[in-house]
């Protein structure tokens, strides 16, 4: 080759600087080898190799000239990404008319490019081109940087990025990267899309992340924004929020500074400081206009607006006079029972006439804010302390009866003050006020040390249980419970200069003050009487007693009502061959009564007694209240069997839980919702006096009837569902008091107080993996039926759903486990490494299925089951 043409070639290389170690790309043509970019000089500027006559056609590893540029874009997609992305062509001595060697891998994180030329021949007359055909093959390679960088996969970063901003995020992932992250900026990063998750998708991680605002610094600063900001939206989240910062920051372990930061937002929220913020009519307006409607000097169409209407509308402004006066007064009776105004908190922004005209006419946007700024969270925190209360004082008492007489009258002395505004947190997502408590439905619990008890409360739903008016109080017995319309003016007047009267829209219960109540006429004991008649035939489903008092209290016939002895015996023989629902009243054991009884007769029974039960908006809610029980770890277990139960949806795998809510108030009390129409296997075994299997012919019927078949098969699903809970999460002290079984055949396992690593007295003597009797097989028909294979097949089932979401179960442990002191993590990080080796990702399916079928035989003959549920009878009398 002419020295020329070379010449040109390395003019052509040198227009772009190398990226490696500034070098100048030169040729090297040592024996005719090849190029070489990336390679050092001699002084000379040639390389150091000869140079070779270069003739008429360039052929680079075999291929002509026309084919090179096709040959290094298929080395390029074979190349792997390089650390400074940059490019160095190298050759190795070979004789002449040799083949292509082989493409080597990277050297040092560099791309190697071997392109051995052959038979390089170039004329004289061709120097041109074959000058700028080298100069296409090499620009790609000096360019190939952009060309990886295309090619090649985004990093990890950039993937996670994506994720975040798709539809895909949800609370659980978030909190997860949260917790592991390191990284500030991912931290503030993952806060701020915090305020983009859905509300109750982020309130079911609310334990978690309070544990780590409390525990870990870093994120403290990061979520601070977040709950600062929901806090001033809504009032349960703000209760939910204290009651737990509560109960996180009593550990007697937590050092002062964790103290104090979980304590000062505490605070922040009790102190009312966290509110919404007043707009700026509010601001510059404290007595917000009125309606329009309620104007008494604009000219409107008011012929559908009744006498009342009007009469109401004169009023208003001594509605406000009376707010100011009664301001001072209803601080001091907030909390004291005897003042019938315990539950209020003095502010009647949403109980005004005018609210509730708008709330009559649909117009309930004209008033949806206080502007008095009463304490928002008062009357709620009260009412939960009122109900603590009366649990401790319980726990003095020696006998049931006494604890029982004891509770009847407390909770009468709390309906003096009601209608509140106050509700149930364990259903806080219903909009209601509570009315009434009937205290003589309420039942304590069995405990010998602590005094549980379940009370039922009577609630009217509403639209917004925070700004609707509240009701007005029903008596007991009376119609006439509200002023009449012509006194209402004198009755203001009258109050306005006594400082102790009941806030408009709450009508005392005393008479001492109404000369009204002793005017009984006739027509109020027709009105009375029809009424009573009325309400009678609306709740009724007594054929028989409703004829009869038809006959005896019709005003409009006197004559006899006749019935056919034929319909008498047949209503008769259907009464006395309906099996027995309920169980009789055990005086050591009244619960037992209580929970049996199905839960529509139970409304239905409250409901015709109630002086509000006629309403159509009337509901009855109930709630079990334990003093003196950390409810922390139930709290845990209610998260992780409401997981569970998301998973074998999302899976299809037809397992039934039921996970019951728990609130936490404080380190040794809170709240749960009880699992209504159903009752332990303690309390069938010790009222029926028969086997499992026997009771379940006797409540479903025969073994090939279709109920018997339906509740079997619910049993198994229950069954298998159930083992798998007590497996993963290692649920101990499962005697019969703690397994229910509702009227659908399903059984219902409570009380998780000893679960991951704890146990009873922390002996460890429940050795199984689970806990399955002969009498559970025998429901499901005994050992080789398809039902028991039915269960082994749910089990394996199940399983595998699980460990493929095991992150999601996995994260709720983990970071609780951190720095607790509860006793479910009592054996320190070793508690979160067996979880995960309970879940086996090791094995495959067949090996599985063996694991299953093993957990299932080592269960159902397990010795310390049968002993543990006799130290149980021994001890506590809890039948087997």
């Amino acid at each position: 080759m002419k020295l020329n043409t070379m010449e040109k070639i390395e003019e052509v290389a040198q227009q772009k600087p190398a990226f490696h170690d500034n070098s100048t790309p030169t040729t090297n043509g040592g024996g005719m080898n090849g190029l070489h970019v990336g390679e050092e000089e001699d002084e000379t500027g040639e390389g150091k190799g000869h140079h070779h006559p270069c003739r008429s056609k360039v052929m680079v590893n075999g291929h002509k000239e026309d084919d090179v540029e096709g040959r290094l874009q298929q080395l390029t997609m074979q190349c792997k990404d390089s650390n400074d992305h940059s490019v160095q062509c190298s050759s190795s001595r070979s004789q002449t008319g040799t083949d292509a060697e082989a493409i080597p891998p990277l050297v040092n994180g560099d791309l190697c490019l071997n392109l051995p030329v052959t038979n390089l021949i170039a004329e004289e007359d061709d120097e041109q081109r074959t000058s700028d055909k080298v100069a296409e093959v090499l620009q790609p390679r000096r360019g190939s940087k952009a060309i990886f960088k295309d090619k090649l996969p985004p990093p990890k970063e950039s993937l996670l990025l994506r994720l975040f901003e798709s539809k895909l995020l949800d609370a659980s992932i978030a909190i997860t990267h949260l917790y592991k992250s390191k990284e500030p900026g991912v931290q503030t990063y993952i806060g701020n899309k915090l305020f983009a998750l859905d509300h109750s998708d982020f309130d079911f991680y609310l334990p978690q992340v309070l544990y780590m605002y409390i525990h870990i610094h870093e994120l403290s600063d990061v979520l601070k924004p977040y709950i600062i900001h929901r806090c001033k939206g809504s009032i349960d989240f703000s209760l939910e929020v204290a009651w737990l910062l509560d109960a996180y920051t009593n550990d007697c372990s937590l050092p002062s500074r964790k103290q104090s930061r979980g304590t000062k937002l505490r605070k922040m929220i009790l102190s009312e400081e966290l509110r919404p913020a007043k707009s700026k009519k509010e601001a510059t307006s404290p007595n917000p206009p009125l309606s329009p409607v309620m104007s008494p000097t604009k000219k409107t169409h008011s012929r559908s607006r009744s006498d009342a209407t009007g009469a109401l509308a004169q009023n208003i402004a001594q509605e406000t006079s009376l707010r100011r006066v009664n301001s001072h007064a209803v601080d001091l009776s907030m909390g004291d029972l005897t003042s019938g105004r315990a539950f209020s908190n003095g502010c009647t922004c949403f109980d005004t006439t005018a609210n509730k005209l708008n709330q009559m006419t649909g117009r309930m946007h004209r008033t949806t804010e206080c502007t008095c700024s009463a304490p928002r969270l008062s009357p709620e925190l009260e009412f939960l302390d009122a109900l603590m209360a009366i649990g401790k004082r319980l726990q003095g008492l020696p006998t049931r009866e006494m604890r029982t007489s004891r509770l009847f009258a407390e909770l009468q002395m709390m309906n003096m003050n009601l209608p509140a505004r106050i509700w149930l947190p364990t259903n806080s997502e219903e909009e209601y006020h509570i009315v009434r408590i009937p205290h003589v439905a309420s039942v304590v619990l069995n405990s010998k040390d602590k005094a549980p008890y379940l009370i039922y409360v009577e609630a009217l739903l509403c639209d917004n249980k925070h700004t609707s008016p509240l009701p007005s109080k029903i008596l007991e017995n009376t119609l006439r419970y509200t002023k009449s319309e012509e006194n209402l003016q004198d009755y203001f007047r009258h109050e306005a200069n006594n400082t102790a009267h009941t806030p408009p829209g709450g009508f005392s219960v005393y008479h001492q003050n109404d000369s009204d109540h002793d005017c009984w006429s006739q027509e109020d004991d027709d009105i009375l009487q029809q009424y009573t008649m009325m309400n009678q035939k609306c709740n009724s489903s007594d054929t028989i007693s409703q004829m009869s008092h038809d006959s005896i209290t019709s005003t409009d016939s006197k004559e006899p009502v006749y019935i056919a002895a034929g319909d008498i015996r047949r209503r008769l023989t259907e009464y006395l061959t309906t099996p027995n629902t309920s169980f009789q009243r055990d005086p050591e054991d009244p619960s037992a009564a209580a929970l049996k009884e199905p839960w529509e007769e139970k409304v239905k029974r409250i409901q015709e007694s109630s002086p509000y039960g006629h309403l159509p908006n009337w509901r009855l809610r109930s709630v079990i209240v334990k003093c003196g029980d950390d409810l922390r770890q139930e709290l845990l277990a209610y998260q992780l069997l409401k997981q569970l139960q998301n998973i074998w949806k999302q899976e299809r795998v037809p397992l039934f839980v039921r996970p019951y809510r728990i609130v936490v108030t404080s380190n040794n009390s809170g709240l749960i919702d009880p699992i209504i129409n159903a009752v332990s296997l303690h309390q069938i075994k010790k009222n029926s006096k028969v086997s499992l299997l026997n009771y379940f012919f006797k409540e479903f019927g025969g073994p090939h009837t279709e109920g018997f078949l339906t509740a079997q098969k619910n049993f198994v699903q229950s069954c298998a569902a159930y083992c798998l809970v007590s497996y993963l999460i290692q649920v101990k002290d499962r005697h019969n008091g703690n397994i229910l079984l509702d009227p659908d055949g399903h059984i219902i396992h409570i009380d998780f107080g000893f679960i991951l690593s704890a146990s009873p007295r922390n002996l460890g003597f429940e050795a199984s993996h689970f806990k399955l009797t002969p009498e559970f097989v025998e429901v499901m028909g005994g050992l080789g039926s398809d039902m028991f294979e039915y269960f082994k097949i749910l089990m394996l089932q199940g399983l595998i759903a699980a460990r493929k979401h095991q992150d999601k179960l996995v994260q709720l442990v983990e970071i609780m486990q951190s720095s607790s002191q509860l006793p479910c993590f009592k054996q320190g990080a070793s508690t979160v490494k067996n979880l995960k080796e309970r879940f086996h990702m090791n094995l495959t399916e067949e090996q599985l299925q063996l694991w299953v079928q093993n957990m299932v035989e080592s269960s159902m003959h397990s010795l310390t089951t049968k002993l543990y549920d006799g130290f149980q009878y021994l001890t506590n009398g809890i039948f087997i």
